[in-house]
């Protein structure tokens, strides 16, 4: 009786680090194994898939994984993947396997989507981005450690602005995409956020950024320190908007200082929190599921309640949509059209004098 082939599926990590993704690893690994089928992971997204920089991942491989942060398979972005050449010497390299699975954020799975257009390689997409810019999805890999790491980073700043009354500047991830700022604000008590998609200009933000300075640190008020949190998005630079409320404090409030804080890709590391490791289970699991079914050109979303014309799976939270409908869907978030954006900023407004109070 001839020998039949194990089934092998590939499976790769992109873009931008997030906390989690060596989770997703760990978990599509196990349960692959305990289906019968072999996990190929390409070392450096996308470059090592087209170079077919290959690691057969077994359960010994990621045994100690699911706690680390980054990816042991590595990532990078690639400028030759965006061409048509280079998506065919990557699908060439996937002719013994089944299917590919990519973990990654909106570009990833941009370039997912047009492998298995031009190819007919099955791809599924698992999201994986700390700044939760990805449509189709409430959450993506990534997102809560971000959120835990910002907040703890603005708890230990708040100890030592309170003790010298300062006005702290602090700057998060987020070049395209406010969430990270938004979300941090609220769980840190900030006294205000800035963040691109509220559209203001620089002028706007300086000002109402002084009135609430002035009323916080008033001596009436009793408030020895001023949390701001801004989003690298924001047009005007971090040391700028620094240097221009020193200037005004030194005038209205002698004594202040104001400083700055970039946590930059310290936001990036750190073990993936409790969310994290399930979300990238649960996500993971459902993509084995897709990828041995056949069913590519779909990317995993979480949504506790679908309102994206999603196709169910077995796990009532998680849905999963068409590559092109993600796509488009993250160009109208990021733009501002579509209706998630609207509804942050929305609530941003909402609560921007409470956090000022």
């Amino acid at each position: 009786m001839p020998k039949i082939a194990m089934p092998r599926i590939g499976v790769l990590t992109s873009g931008g680090d997030a906390p989690g993704m060596n989770t997703a690893l760990y978990a599509f690994t196990k349960l692959a194994a305990r289906r019968g089928v072999q996990t190929v992971g390409f070392v450096g997204g996308y470059e090592g898939l087209m170079a077919n920089r290959r690691q057969i991942l077994t359960p010994r491989d990621v045994d100690t994984i699911s706690n680390l942060g980054g990816t042991i398979l590595g990532s990078a972005r690639s400028e030759r993947f965006r061409t048509v050449e280079g998506r065919a010497q990557a699908a060439a390299n996937l002719a013994d396997l089944d299917a590919l699975v990519v973990i990654g954020g909106n570009g990833s799975l941009a370039g997912a989507r047009r492998l298995g257009e031009e190819s007919g390689v099955c791809v599924v997409g698992i999201p994986a981005s700390i700044d939760n810019d990805i449509a189709c999805t409430s959450n993506a890999i990534g997102v809560d450690t971000a959120l835990n790491t910002i907040v703890g980073a603005c708890d230990r700043i708040s100890d030592t602005a309170r003790a010298h009354r300062r006005v702290f500047v602090v700057e998060v991830m987020g070049r395209h995409c406010g969430y990270l700022a938004m979300a941090s604000s609220v769980a840190s008590g900030a006294d205000a956020c800035l963040y691109r998609e509220s559209g203001k200009t620089d002028a706007e933000r300086v000002a109402e950024l002084k009135e609430i300075i002035s009323k916080g640190l008033d001596p009436t008020r009793g408030k020895q320190r001023i949390l701001i949190i801004k989003a690298e998005g924001v047009r005007m630079g971090t040391q700028e908007l620094c240097e221009t409320l020193q200037s005004y404090v030194d005038q209205e409030l002698p004594g202040v200082s104001v400083r700055a804080t970039v946590l930059g890709h310290l936001v990036r590391g750190g073990q993936p929190s409790y969310q994290d490791r399930a979300l990238a289970g649960r996500l993971a699991f459902q993509a084995l599921e897709l990828a041995m079914a056949g069913t590519g050109g779909v990317m995993l979303g979480w949504q506790p309640w679908d309102t994206q014309g999603g196709t169910p799976t077995p796990d009532a939270a998680v849905w999963h949509y068409p590559l092109s409908l993600v796509e488009s869907r993250t160009e109208s978030l990021l733009d501002g059209s579509h209706p998630t954006t609207k509804r942050r900023v929305q609530m941003m407004e909402n609560i921007a004098g409470v956090l000022a109070v």
